[in-house]
Order: structure tokens, then sequence, then C-alpha cells
């Protein structure tokens, strides 16, 4: 039986956890031509979730994530997405889906439905099979926040496991993330610094890295150092050390950078000639100085990393149907529960990925 109504968490605008408000008589979706129902099992929480939520988006915020965390930033009549479209709302977050299929809608077949899945988290719009709009699930339509969740039939992938619900709702936003900064450097036995290695996106950096048999540096606090060596980070330094006296000039081949902020420019001048950095966060802050003359006099490549080719995705699934890698999940909490998730995320004191378990207390 799919009930007509659903526990979800829905945001109803920009701003503080105020913004947040669990409902229990939110209308099921249903699956419309190409597409499925997943009855959510787990769902993952991103700094995606908390940048939308405060409008960190916006091009007048110039401070770090953190600084508007709890309150959210003063926009005025402004409402953005990461993509830079306005939100609509009243919205439903959540990229991370792991979950079953309850339902399908027209062209799509029945045998589907039972399937545990994922979802891919960077959708496409297809015409003719090509792909022509990118968009993420939980920002330009309804995420996984939720008991049940409408996902494109193509963008769901049946996965077998021996890996819980919640280590998988782990793996759409973190991993695809850390495998696409990896694809798009070309990443291979080389030297590597991650920075924010102990979150999400930067421990799935580090686990994929080492899985390239590149040499790996974690950036993180010291308390996180021990649990980064067990993941495989060949060298942990402080994230408060000044790292070009700990590694020196030209000492790095690729750096993966998960946190910005205005020191991050610095973060070039340890790359060896064609070095490779690549960003895919700024929680630390959207804005620094770079000197044109480090690029070009080093012949510096710069990757800014969120469209994904399809193979990211793909090959993710492949890895953990070879049992090549395991998400780390550092806590879970029921769906209800997601402010005080959400402070915890912000807090910065685990290391791996928070989940929310919608079915858990559900009224």
């Amino acid at each position: 039986m799919i009930p007509e109504q659903m526990a979800a968490v829905v945001l109803t605008g920009h701003g503080g956890f105020d913004k947040l408000q669990y409902r229990t008589d939110v209308p099921t979706p249903r699956p419309g031509p190409l597409e499925v129902l997943i009855e959510v099992a787990a769902a993952g929480i991103n700094n995606t979730d908390i940048n939308t939520r405060v409008g960190w988006y916006s091009k007048t915020v110039r401070a770090d994530t953190n600084s508007g965390g709890t309150t959210g930033f003063d926009l005025g009549d402004t409402t953005t997405s990461w993509s830079g479209a306005a939100l609509r709302f009243p919205l439903i977050q959540g990229a991370d889906v792991c979950g079953r299929i309850v339902a399908v809608g027209e062209e799509v077949s029945p045998d589907r439905i039972g399937e545990r899945v994922v979802v891919r988290n960077m959708l496409r719009s297809y015409v003719d099979y090509r792909p022509f709009e990118c968009w993420t699930l939980g920002s330009d339509r309804d995420g996984g926040f939720a008991q049940y969740v409408v996902t494109p039939s193509r963008e769901t992938y049946a996965i077998e496991s021996d890996l819980n619900d919640a280590e998988l709702a782990a793996l759409p936003c973190s991993y695809s993330t850390a495998e696409n900064m990896l694809a798009r450097t070309a990443l291979s036995e080389e030297r590597v610094l991650v920075t924010g290695a102990s979150g999400g996106v930067g421990l799935a950096a580090v686990q994929l890295a080492k899985r390239r048999g590149a040499t790996v540096i974690a950036v993180c606090s010291p308390e996180k150092a021990a649990a980064l060596r067990e993941q495989g980070a060949d060298r942990t330094l402080d994230r408060d050390a000044d790292l070009l006296t700990e590694l020196g000039r030209g000492s790095i081949d690729v750096v993966l950078d998960l946190v910005g902020g205005p020191n991050s420019a610095r973060l070039l001048d340890l790359l060896c000639r064609g070095g490779r950095y690549a960003v895919a966060g700024a929680i630390g802050g959207p804005v620094t100085e770079v000197d044109l003359r480090t690029v070009y006099l080093n012949d510096l490549s710069l990757y800014g990393c969120t469209f994904q080719e399809d193979e990211v995705f793909e090959n993710l699934v492949e890895y953990v149907r070879n049992k090549e890698i395991r998400p780390t999940v550092a806590r879970t909490y029921p769906l209800e529960d997601i402010v005080h998730a959400q402070q915890d995320f912000l807090a910065k004191q685990h290391v791996g990925n928070l989940i929310l378990l919608p079915q858990e207390n559900a009224q």
C-alpha cells in the first residue's frame, strides 16, 4: 500500500533552521512517464543542502558557509540555487537516495518494482538521448528527505551489494563529486593533496585516489588524522599547518580542494610544473586572489568540477558491486531530527557521512 500522504522535510525558503519543516501530511508523489517511485530507506546530508538553505550560492554572499549556517544570509528578494536559477519553494531537499522501487510510470517495465536502487544525483534531461540540461535531485526537483521520491528511471540504478542502506546513501553525491575530480584531473600513481579530507567528499576522494594507486596527503584536524590514515591516507597534515613549509614548492601533482577560502590560491604553489588543481567546494569562502603568473609560468591546469560525464556514476556503481570501496557513515538520524543532523554537519566533528532514515520513527 502506498499512502496518499507521507512524512517529509519541506524547505520553505532561504534562511535558518526554522525554514526546515517536518510534516506528515505531504502528498505522496506519483511517477509519470519514464519515472519510478522510490520508498526512501536512507538519504545523505551534503554541503549543497546547507548552501541552498542559507542562500550561499547568491553572488552577494562572500563569506564561508558556517557564517550563515544557523540563521542564513541576508539575500533580500533573491532566491538562488547552485545553478544560478531561482528556487521554487516549498522544496524537499536531499540529493542522495537509497531505497526500493515501489511503483513505475508509463514506459517503465513493472519488473523494476522491488529493485534496491541508488539514484544519480547529477541528473540529465534528454532529447534524442543527448543531455541538454544538468540538474540535481533536491535542488531543481524534490529529493530524498521524504518517505517517497520520484526519479527518472534511467537515472535510477539497481544495485546488489552487502552495503547497508545508510552506506549506499553516502555514495551518490560525495563519491560522484570525488570521482569526477579524479576523472577530470586524470589522476594516476601520483602525489595528490586533499583538503577537507574528513568530510564525505574528502573521505571519498582519499579512498578513490588510493584505488588509483596515488600517494594521498590528507589535510584535516589532528583528532581526525588516525581515521584518515585508516582509510588510506599515506600522510596527514593539520589544516592549520603551513603546507608550503611542510611539503615544499612544486611537490604535488594534483590538488583536490574541497574547502576554498582566501588561502586556497596558496595551494597552487605546491603544484609541480604541469600540475592540476581541481575545486568542487568552497565552504571556507568563495573568494580568493590568484597570481596568474603562478598559473601560466608553471603550466598549471585549473578545473572547476560540477558537471559529470555518465561514466562517473556508472563507475561508482561498478566499484560497489566489485567491493572496491565502502562509504563511511559517521551517524544516522530519523528524518524529524534533520536540524540536529545539520547542526552536527556544521560542527564538523565527524569523519564520513551523516545519513537521514526517513522510515525510522515516521508517523
